[in-house]
């Protein structure tokens, strides 16, 4: 019994590292994202809309999925780029603000952080009182 709860606290504090990881890393890419747009708000008097679909180009761009490629993340930068079907899906990604999900990643992290942070601890008091 003990090794099933060994591997199930093993898993919670990796969910525990992962999850502060995302949230704080979402949380501090969402600042900065905001605070270029409203840098350049400010110097250019015009508001920077970036979209999903630019986040998600540009990471993947920096990951090194080169757009002539075959795989098919070259695929999914050339449909970010051209789409030929489902338009509807990549105007809601171009319309979605990269800032909002990434403040929904941080959340989503946030949740699995406490989650496994207070499992932990019910795990530890339940072993104490045994």
């Amino acid at each position: 019994m003990s090794g099933a709860v060994s591997t199930r606290r093993s898993l919670l504090l990796i969910l525990r590292v992962i999850g502060a990881a995302l949230a704080y890393g979402c949380f501090a890419l969402f600042l900065a994202l905001v605070a270029f747009q409203v840098m350049r708000w400010l110097r250019d008097g015009e508001w920077t809309h970036i979209g999903l679909t630019d986040g998600l180009r540009a990471l993947l761009l920096a990951g090194g999925v080169e757009a002539q490629g075959s795989s098919a993340l070259a695929a999914l930068v050339r449909w970010l780029d051209t789409p030929v079907h489902w338009l509807g899906l990549h105007r809601l990604l171009e319309l979605l603000p990269a800032s909002l999900a990434l403040f929904l990643c941080s959340i989503f992290g946030n949740f699995a952080f406490i989650y496994s942070r207070d499992t932990l601890e019910d795990l530890a008091q339940g072993q104490a009182s045994a």
